[in-house]
Order: C-alpha cells, then structure tokens, then sequence
C-alpha cells in the first residue's frame, strides 16, 4: 500500500536545508504530505509542482511555498537538469517575541484558507530581496552547522517569511482566523495519517469522527476549516493523489489503478479524478507525455 505521508522528526531536526540536483537523484518526487512548512527555490532548469489541487510551471529564480499538510509533487518536465534548493521547517519553532504579532503558523492557515493567495513567487516578484543568497546561505549553515547555526537558521526562515507575508499583505492578504484549538487540531491531524494509511478499504465520516472523540458536525467544521474540503473530499483526493503517480510513471492499466487505490470500478475511478483535476486519467497521462516531448524539441 503507498502511503502519501512522509515522516520528519521535528522535534530533534526541526530544519533541513539542501540542494537537490536531478542529475543526481530522483527526477521526480511523488505525491506527499508532511508537518514541515516547505519551500523550494530553483537554480537551474525547469520543473513542474503540484499542490494540493493547483499546478505550477518554474523557471531560474522562481521560488514556491508548501503549506504545512499540503499534497504537493514536483515534476521533471525536461530532459536537462534541474537544480533547486530545498528548505523544510516547523513554523511552530519561528517563535516571534511580540505577543500581539500572530504567529507564523496561524497566518500561513489564514493565507492557505485565502484561496486566492498565491504560493509561486516568479524570479522578477523577488528581484529585490536577494532570494537567491538567503537560500544559499540556510543550505550552507546547514551543512556546515557552526557555532550558532541554528540561531543563523532561524533569523533567515522568520526574515524568508517575512518578505512572503508582506507581498501577500499588498496583495490584499487579510491575516484574520479562527483558530481550531490545538488538540482538536492534533486529533484531525491523527486522522489524517489513518486515511492515508487506509484509503483503500471503505472509510465513513461518522466513523473518522468518532475516532476523534467529536460530533459529526464539529468534526466536519473543523475539518473543513483545517483543510478547505470537506473529509469525504479529502478521502477521494487521497485516493487521486496516490493514482497520479501511478499514471505517470507506470504503464498500469486504469482498472489495475482502481483497485489499487481503493475506487468501487474504474467507472468510480474516472468520474472522480475529473471531478478533481479536470480532465480524465488518460488525458493525464497523454499531456504529461506531450510536455516531456515539448521540452526535448529545441526552441
């Protein structure tokens, strides 16, 4: 069974900063989820990445954030290279002294319930804040991790997501939430772990909520408010997530798709990944190709 969560320990390794070369490694990372807050920045090349529902084409200079729990994918679209930097952290360490500041990570579920926030950054929006040499910088103090270098990491993360929130607050970002409380925010957060581990066999709302020692309805609103779908939603785009990867890098038939990932018939399977992506899984994979073959022809 393919699982979409990965673990991170972020109570020892709340930071990773690295650079990830595709020449090197994985030409693709598929569909996951995790606690960290990610950022990616590249260097070289071109890729494409995927969050949540929402695809991206980047470019040299261009910079995109994951939302913590966010399903999100990153894509070789190219036959040459690509080099980009990666930064994972846990938003709850960026701690701001100033009580009446909300903290990071109640804006960032702000801004990902704003779904008109954007979370790609084109080079020419970052022109002025030498992007480029921040993510350097957190790549090699973490490499080289001298005296103080966490205290160094930390500094630039809260200045990186300074510079992202005031772009978003001209963009008209308004910061306002209601927060869930944070143990029936960690208990949804248990539940989604077991969808992903179980989201082949039948699973019921009503039974999910129990679990969470809630009401059908609070679960549901809180649920919604944590996620912007609703759990039922959010099952099938589970379900979506894990067949996407099987559809681009396998020759699986959709029937064997289907089974594998817990839809009713391969009829079930493709209703619901158009009602989620918009097109249907043949066409998935037909235009996944055809960008392959598009990036190989000169220019």
């Amino acid at each position: 069974m393919q699982y979409l969560f990965e673990y991170g320990d972020m109570l020892n390794a709340p930071y990773e900063a690295f650079t990830l070369d595709t020449s090197k490694g994985a030409m693709s990372i598929d569909p996951h989820w995790h606690y960290y807050t990610e950022i990616i920045y590249l260097l070289e090349g071109s890729i494409m990445v995927e969050s949540d529902e929402e695809s991206y084409i980047m470019y040299e200079g261009d910079l995109v954030l994951f939302y913590p729990k966010s399903i999100h994918a990153i894509y070789s679209i190219s036959p040459k290279p690509a080099i980009y930097v990666v930064l994972k952290f846990d938003i709850n360490a960026l701690s701001i002294s100033n009580s009446y500041t909300p903290r990071f990570a109640v804006i960032l579920q702000s801004a990902r319930n704003q779904k008109n926030m954007q979370i790609l950054f084109q080079a020419k929006e970052l022109a002025d804040l030498h992007i480029k040499e921040l993510m350097l910088t957190c790549v090699r103090e973490m490499h080289e991790q001298d005296y103080g270098y966490d205290i160094k990491l930390h500094s630039l993360l809260c200045d990186l997501m300074v510079y992202l929130i005031r772009y978003w607050r001209k963009q008209g970002f308004n910061p306002d939430f209601t927060p869930v409380s944070s143990a029936d925010e960690q208990n949804i957060n248990n539940i989604t772990e077991y969808i992903d581990a179980h989201s082949d066999e039948p699973l019921l709302v009503e039974d999910l909520a129990k679990q969470c020692h809630m009401s059908y309805s609070y679960f549901a609103k809180n649920f919604r408010t944590l996620y912007g779908k609703s759990c039922k939603e959010y099952i099938e785009f589970i379900k979506v997530c894990k067949a996407d990867g099987m559809l681009l890098f396998t020759d699986c038939t959709l029937n064997y798709i289907s089974q594998e990932t817990g839809f009713t018939d391969c009829s079930h399977f493709i209703k619901t990944y158009k009602k989620i992506k918009g097109i249907t899984p043949k066409q998935r994979r037909l235009s996944y190709a055809r960008m392959h073959q598009e990036h190989e022809s000169p220019m």
